[in-house]
C-alpha cells in the first residue's frame, strides 16, 4: 500500500508543476492575444472552438464559458467537422483550435477548406512551428515545459495552461464587451445565480386574498384568526381607502400576552407595529435578503411606488426559492 507521505508529495508536485507553468503564461499575453481579442470581438457569426481528445475536453469548456459570458460559441468536433459538420461553419464566423502537439490530423485536414472559405483561425498549440500554428491568422503559445504526469505521457499541465490561457481570453473579452452580470443571469435563469440577479420580489411574494389583513378596530382576537387562516404568522390592518395602518407579528402576539392585556377586549390598533420595514415589489429579492437579514427580521411588507399594500414576503418563501 503506498504511503501518506508519498501521496501528499505526489499531489503537492504536480500542483507546483502546474502552477509554475500557469505563471509563465503572464509573460505570453502580447501582441499575439490582443490580435486574437481583436478578431473575436468584430466576429459576426459564432466562436466555433475545436479540438480532439483531451483538447477536445478543454474546448468544450472554453465554448461553453464564452457563450455564457457574452461571445456566442460552439463546440465542433474536427472528426466530424470533416464528414459533414464543416456545413455548420459559416463566412461569418471564427475558428479557434486546441492542439497540444498542434499536429492533430483531424483538425490538419480541414485547414485547406477554412483557408479557401477565408475564414479567420485562432490556434493555441504548444509548438508555434506546427503546422496549426503556421497556418493561423494568430497563434496563441500554450507550451510548457513539462507534463506533471511523471511519465511525461498524460496531458496534465498542457491542458491546466490551455483552459486558463481559454478564460483568460474570455474574460477579456467580457471585459471590452461591458458584459454585465444582469446579461450573465440570462444566459444562466435556471441555475441560483440567475434566480439571484433576475427574480424579483413581486415573484415570490404572498399577494392579493393570500395576504392577511383586518380593518381598524378589529378585536385581537378575531386578528388572530386572520392570522390563522393565512398562515404567514402575521397581520396586515388596512383602512377602508387601502392605507396601511400597521402590522400585527407572532413577536407582537408574544409581547401582548407578556403584558397580560385579554385578547378579547384589546384592539389591534393598540398593539399593532406601525414602524415595520417594507420593501418595493420590483426591487431584487436578494435585496428582500440583504434587509431581513441586517434588521433580523423574518417578514416584510411588499408595496408599490405609492406606498399601497401589494403583498407579503417571508425569508421562507425565499429560501424556497433558492435564492438564499
Amino acid at each position: 500500500m503506498t504511503d501518506r507521505d508519498t501521496l501528499i508529495n505526489s499531489a503537492r508536485r504536480t500542483i507546483e508543476i502546474e502552477h509554475r507553468a500557469v505563471g509563465e503564461l503572464l509573460q505570453r499575453i502580447d501582441s499575439a492575444f490582443v490580435q486574437a481579442c481583436e478578431i473575436l470581438l468584430a466576429c459576426k457569426g459564432r466562436i466555433v472552438v475545436t479540438g480532439m481528445g483531451k483538447s477536445g475536453h478543454i474546448a468544450r469548456k472554453i465554448a461553453a464559458t464564452l457563450s455564457s459570458t457574452g461571445s456566442p460559441a460552439m463546440f465542433v468536433h474536427p472528426g466530424e467537422a470533416s464528414h459533414g459538420d464543416l456545413g455548420m461553419i459559416t463566412d461569418s464566423d471564427v475558428v479557434f483550435a486546441l492542439s497540444n502537439s498542434g499536429t492533430t490530423s483531424e483538425i490538419v485536414t480541414i485547414l485547406p477548406v477554412l483557408k479557401r472559405k477565408g475564414i479567420p483561425l485562432i490556434s493555441m498549440t504548444g509548438d508555434g512551428n506546427s503546422l496549426l500554428a503556421q497556418t493561423s491568422t494568430v497563434h496563441l503559445d500554450a507550451s510548457v515545459s513539462e507534463e506533471a504526469c511523471p511519465l511525461g505521457l498524460a496531458p496534465t499541465t498542457s491542458t491546466t495552461v490551455a483552459l486558463v490561457l481559454g478564460d483568460a481570453l474570455a474574460m477579456a473579452l467580457l471585459e471590452a464587451k461591458g458584459f454585465t452580470r444582469e446579461e450573465f443571469a440570462f444566459s444562466h435563469p435556471g441555475g441560483r445565480l440567475g434566480r439571484r440577479l433576475l427574480l424579483k420580489v413581486k415573484d415570490v411574494m404572498h399577494s392579493d386574498a393570500a395576504i392577511p389583513q383586518v380593518p381598524p378596530g378589529t378585536l385581537l382576537s378575531d386578528a388572530l384568526l386572520e392570522i390563522t387562516r393565512k398562515g404567514l404568522g402575521m397581520t396586515t390592518v388596512v383602512a377602508t381607502d387601502g392605507s396601511l395602518r400597521g402590522v400585527f407579528t407572532d413577536g407582537d402576539l408574544r409581547r401582548t400576552l407578556d403584558s397580560g392585556k385579554d385578547i378579547h377586549k384589546t384592539l389591534i390598533d393598540d398593539v399593532m407595529s406601525t414602524r415595520s420595514k417594507k420593501i418595493r415589489e420590483n426591487a431584487l429579492a436578494t435585496e428582500a435578503v440583504h434587509l431581513m437579514q441586517e434588521n433580523r427580521i423574518y417578514t416584510l411588507i411588499v408595496v408599490d411606488d405609492a406606498d399601497a399594500l401589494k403583498g407579503i414576503i417571508r425569508m421562507h418563501d425565499l429560501l424556497q426559492a433558492n435564492v438564499v
